[in-house]
């Protein structure tokens, strides 16, 4: 296998870099042979080296933070022009002037520093602070050290700190250098090369000057190891400033610590043994009878320096952890709030603030299970469609409320609760019969006065079915038959209350009849399948559909599918009717999908996914029309997947064979049955479709049901789950949507459910839009 050859800009990089490192390597042996003349040729030579890396290094790597490079560029040029004066103007009167020759050379200091300072930072103040702390208390320890082995026996001992003092200049500013070179080595990772020759540099120069120091000022001129080390320091910056990782942005740690390896074991080190040896020092020089004031001052003053700079580490550490605890803090206390929030309305009513229908069930199982009686009250407000239809919507709404908030004023000890739209339940337990019918007649008679609702005089009389709470039934039980005194309340005349008894249970045969009248419907073709447009929310097109079954008995007003999906549900039937649907939606859909990559939306029932065959079935009605699975997403309530038993297994067992074949699945009304959000990152589901309850109602600000519908897109995205809001009425809604991120919305705003000619229709006339659009 060829490989690729390399661009001939990286190339000319490699070669370049290659060789100063090789002029580098040369460099340190040049002196050997040289005289003091020739050494001061090399040393010019050095820096120029060191000049003309780092000015091509910039241009050939393009650091985005230059200036850290062009002030070691400024420093090693003036060292470079302090060279030449020396070389030509002062050549003859060196050694006479070293204190003046030492005082120049350490004004090229304070500029070699605040480049080795900002070489890491690229730009960001903040980051200038980051490692000080840490490196000044290394560097005041080396300080210590340095001091006891260098300093002391090469000036204090022989008694020349007061004439040679300058001599201490240029190592001094090495120990501030050698700070900065460590922070620099501490801040960098393993790829960060270029910075590690940096600090190497530092290092090489604070060893150079000190053997000048300690040798070099005795004999008068620089020994071979100053000499070297000023040429390796110069060569390693060279190298540094030509090599690739010379362009590499230092991440800054967010808690003010420095480095992967950290200065915690290094800081450590240093703090403990440099008392060690300043003890072992100060006991020798006890003994040898040499200690002075000096010998003593000395490591003390570094001893406090250091232990102020530990003392400020640890401040700006325990400042650190405190906003972080407080960041922590209200950070749980947001997720506390939010999962409140979320229990809140998956168990409550968002509009009334009444519990929801999942909380009136776990109360009447228990109640029925603990054996206390009592009654069960389902109401429905008589007329209410008529009011939305006259009013509006939003008039509906707020008579909700008012009806709502009159209710529960008149419920002493019981449980109220909203089910649907119109429809209320009050559990009383531990009530007998009699006194349930007196609590009944006296929410009848208050219900028949009028409440002011944004101006009108609206009524919100009720019908009631009363059901006695028996042992030997089940929670569902007791609500069908309270349903069924709430159906004859309303046939015979609305406004009144009917209390479930055997008579009643004659009427179940009226619904046997429906069941019979559904078999009928079945053979003789009388069900329609009317598409919804689902929209994407970008740019508005049509991409998809849902699938809603409408029955048309023939000589008859059309059906709604809440009249008979329940019986259908209850009977079984809903197995024949969901897979016709399905057939027939894959049917239809398919052309549009060839032609337009519309996609179908299909609701199934629980009692559908119970059928051993289901995922057959579904299978067969893709092979049988040509439609991709992927083109199929699956609708199922939150109920199908969080209930216990075998029925949840094999539902999951269905939706996840159907998954593995590319059929999405989607759960409807999201939040509005259950408070676990586990099943979310459990269990086989790929879109989550919004309740239109959770949506700001319209023309009125809603902030918090904002941060909700927002939470719930987050949250899908943070699971990868597609979203779609139903029930999108206003153009404020969509747009609420498309800010915050919902991938797609269906509702009365785009397009009722139509008819399938009409649904091809608008098919078209979206995907003809986008292509003018394009």
């Amino acid at each position: 296998m060829q490989h690729e050859a390399a661009p001939p800009s990286h190339r000319a990089a490699v070669f370049l870099w290659a060789g100063v490192l090789f002029a580098a390597l040369l460099l340190p042996f040049a002196f050997i042979a040289s005289t003091l003349n020739g050494l001061a040729v090399v040393m010019l030579g050095s820096a120029l080296l060191v000049m003309a890396s780092i000015a091509a290094g910039i241009r050939l790597h393009r650091p985005p933070f230059a200036r850290a490079w062009w002030l070691i560029f400024t420093s090693v040029g003036l060292a470079l022009a302090g060279n030449l004066i020396f070389a030509t103007i002062l050549s003859g009167t060196v050694a006479r002037n070293a204190a003046a020759i030492n005082i120049i050379y350490g004004i090229t200091y304070p500029i070699l520093c605040a480049g080795v300072a900002l070489l890491p930072n690229h730009g960001r103040p903040r980051a200038a602070r980051i490692g000080l702390t840490e490196s000044a208390v290394i560097a005041a320890c080396v300080a210590v050290i340095w001091w006891m082995g260098f300093v002391d026996p090469a000036l204090v001992d022989p008694g020349l700190l007061r004439t040679h003092a300058y001599l201490l200049v240029e190592p001094f500013l090495d120990l501030v250098l050698f700070g900065l070179g460590v922070r620099l080595m501490l801040l960098s990772d393993a790829r960060s090369l270029s910075y590690w020759m940096v600090s190497a540099s530092c290092v090489a120069r604070l060893v150079a000057d000190t053997g000048y120091l300690t040798v070099g000022s005795k004999a008068g001129y620089p020994t071979p190891l100053s000499i070297a080390g000023w040429l390796i320091c110069n060569g390693l910056i060279a190298v540094a400033a030509l090599h690739p990782s010379m362009t590499r942005t230092v991440p800054l740690p967010a808690d003010g610590t420095v480095g992967r390896r950290g200065a915690g074991p290094v800081s450590v080190g240093t703090v403990v043994a440099t008392p060690v040896l300043a003890g072992a020092f100060l006991l020798h020089e006890g003994l040898a009878d040499d200690l002075s004031s000096v010998d003593v001052v000395v490591p003390m003053i570094a001893t406090a320096v250091t232990s102020a700079l530990i003392v400020e580490r640890m401040r700006q550490l325990n400042r650190f952890a405190g906003r972080r605890a407080a960041e922590l803090e209200t950070a749980l206390l947001s997720e506390a709030e939010l999962r409140k929030e979320l229990l809140f309305r998956a168990t409550h009513d968002m509009l009334t603030g009444l519990p929801g229908r999942s909380t009136l069930h776990d109360r009447l199982a228990a109640c029925l299970a603990t054996g206390p009686g009592g009654t069960l009250m389902l109401l429905d407000l008589d007329d209410f469609k008529e009011v939305n239809d006259r009013f509006g919507q939003t008039v509906g709404d707020d008579l909700l409320i008012e009806a709502a908030t009159r209710l529960r004023g008149l419920i002493d000890d019981g449980l109220v609760a909203r089910l649907h739209s119109d429809e209320f339940a009050v559990l009383l337990e531990g009530v007998a019969l009699t006194d349930a019918w007196a609590t009944t007649e006296r929410v009848l008679t208050a219900m028949r006065r009028p409440l002011t609702v944004q101006g009108h005089e609206l009524f919100a009389q009720v019908s009631i079915g009363l059901c006695d709470l028996a042992d030997d039934e089940s929670a569902a039980d007791v609500i069908r038959d309270a349903y069924l005194a709430l159906h004859a309340a309303k046939e015979a005349g609305r406004n009144q209350m009917v209390l479930f008894d055997e008579e009643l249970r004659a009427k179940r045969l009226q619904a046997a009849q429906t069941v019979e009248r559904l078999r009928d419907a079945i053979t003789r073709d009388e069900f329609l399948v009317f598409y919804q447009p689902l929209i994407r929310l970008t740019d508005e097109r049509i991409t998809g559909v849902e699938a809603l079954i409408r029955w048309q008995p023939p000589g008859e007003k059309m059906v709604p599918p809440d009249r008979f999906i329940g019986i259908s549900e209850d009977s079984g039937l809903i197995v024949p009717i969901g897979a016709w649907v399905l057939r027939e939606s894959c049917r239809a859909v398919a052309g549009w999908h060839r032609r337009h990559g519309t996609v179908v939306s299909v609701n199934v029932s629980p009692r559908q996914l119970r059928e051993p065959d289901f995922g057959m079935m579904v299978l067969d009605a893709l092979r049988t029309s040509g439609l991709p699975p992927q083109a199929l997403i699956l609708e199922i309530t939150e109920g199908v997947l969080v209930n216990s038993g075998t029925v949840t297994e094999q539902a999951i067992s269905h939706l996840s064979m159907l998954r593995g074949h590319g059929i999405k699945v989607a759960i409807d009304d999201f939040g509005t049955g259950y408070s676990s959000l586990a099943y979310l990152r459990d269990l086989p589901i790929d879109n989550v479709k919004i309740d239109r309850s959770f949506m700001p109602a319209p023309g009125a600000p809603d902030p918090a049901a904002r941060t909700l519908v927002k939470a719930i897109i987050d949250l899908a995205a943070g699971l990868r789950l597609g979203t779609i809001a139903e029930g999108v009425e206003t153009a404020e809604q969509v747009a609420l949507l498309q800010e915050l991120g919902c991938e797609r919305a269906q509702g009365f705003f785009y397009s009722r459910p139509v008819p399938e000619p009409d649904a091809a229709r608008l098919i078209l006339e979206s995907a003809d839009a986008a292509e003018q659009r394009a």
